[in-house]
């Protein structure tokens, strides 16, 4: 039998431990960067900054950008209502984990700086933070308040995905940061454009999920009791809501009981 013959590793791979893992963005082998650099961006990038690669209450925060009325209408991807209960899902869950929560809204020409006031209503009192630059990240207020939170996860929801999105998204993963961008409470102007601001972030390391996928991820074991009660509420909501229910009492449907299993 042939052995097989050994390939050696890269000498920039054998130097060192890799840690660079989901959301990692930045390249150790670009000219300029040492094994001493950085070193705050290399804990980051390792797992250490999530459990396992799984967020927790206690390890991300949440970021909704420019969930202005005008930005819901502008949007041709999504029933504005259904958007809303997206962001207003997430909402829900970043209040009942205590997750840091961010708004910012832009202001400038039509765009007023007012965000919906039904997130307001639910987060009454979070201030939020105007700006006038497309790119969050560009703001020094923005930029102060993702640092105060010391997380270095975040969930990030934003209209319109082309710009809102993905710039401080790019940006933020650069800095070494993970993000999460939030699919269906985030919107482009076009489908085509949401899904190439995706595209992007994901190909700079972002990752991409769900409003609901995150409050199952934060509560993740049923027999954490503090926030159960809350949480099933959510998902038979999320998933009866939607006429789901009466549809099935309208066709007389019923589902069938469950059977104990034989002993």
């Amino acid at each position: 039998m042939t052995r097989s013959k050994e390939v050696p590793l890269p000498r920039s791979f054998a130097a060192r431990n890799s840690t660079q893992t989901v959301n990692s963005a930045v390249s150790w082998d670009k000219p300029g960067f040492s094994d001493n650099s950085r070193t705050q961006d290399r804990e980051v990038m390792s797992m250490c900054s999530t459990d396992k690669g799984l967020l927790t209450p206690d390890n991300c925060g949440l970021i909704f950008i420019d969930h202005q009325p005008r930005m819901f209408f502008g949007q041709t991807q999504m029933n504005w209502e259904d958007l809303l209960k997206n962001v207003l899902l997430l909402g829900k869950a970043a209040r009942i984990f205590g997750l840091p929560v961010i708004l910012t809204a832009v202001e400038c020409g039509d765009f007023d700086g007012r965000l919906a006031p039904q997130l307001l209503d639910l987060l009454p009192d979070q201030p939020f933070i105007q700006r006038s630059s497309m790119n969050a990240w560009d703001d020094q207020r923005f930029v102060d308040a993702v640092r105060r939170t010391r997380r270095r996860n975040f969930l990030m929801a934003a209209l319109w995905s082309e710009a809102c999105l993905v710039f401080p998204a790019l940006q933020m993963l650069e800095e070494g940061y993970g993000v999460y961008a939030v699919k269906d409470a985030s919107c482009g102007a076009d489908e085509a454009g949401n899904e190439t601001a995706l595209r992007r972030v994901e190909q700079a390391g972002g990752v991409s999920v769900t409003a609901f996928q995150v409050l199952l991820e934060l509560q993740r074991d049923w027999a954490r009791a503090e926030h159960c009660e809350e949480v099933m509420a959510m998902v038979n909501e999320h998933c009866c809501g939607h006429g789901r229910r009466g549809a099935l009492r309208e066709n007389g449907s019923q589902l069938p009981l469950p059977r104990k299993p034989k002993m």
